[in-house]
């Protein structure tokens, strides 16, 4: 396993200008490939620069979770879960109470439209005839 120049940063504690700046000094050695990155050996970067301990609890297993963090996220996802459950039967009630109201107006639209009685003239409505 090698470092990138990242990684490298990230064992040590140190920021990646320091150690770029040690293997240009020739401090630490290291390869640079056709890309550009650094390819950083550990034991010739920890030689210099000794690890930093969160390096090495970053090495242990991370998914080593306790059970109450676990039940703690599964609880938390139900409840989650619910809400969304109850925010999509409101919407879906609001649709359907919005289609109920569209199909009320087209209703009466077209019972307008149908209502094509002939009017009487002016004259016969002036004398009421």
């Amino acid at each position: 396993m090698v470092y990138t120049l990242g990684e490298a940063a990230k064992a040590t504690g140190k920021s990646k200008a320091t150690i770029s700046k040690a293997i240009k000094s020739g401090r630490v050695s290291a390869r640079k490939d056709e890309t550009g990155t650094f390819h950083i050996d550990p034991s010739e970067l920890h030689r210099v620069y000794p690890p930093t301990a969160s390096s090495e609890q970053e090495e242990t297993p991370a998914n080593t979770l306790a059970k109450t963090d676990i039940d703690g996220t599964i609880r938390e996802l139900q409840a989650r879960l619910e809400s969304a459950h109850e925010r999509l039967s409101d919407k879906e009630a609001v649709i359907a109470d919005l289609r109920e109201d569209r199909d009320r107006w087209r209703q009466q639209a077209t019972a307008l439209l149908a209502d094509q009685r002939p009017s009487k003239s002016f004259i016969s409505r002036l004398f009421g005839r």
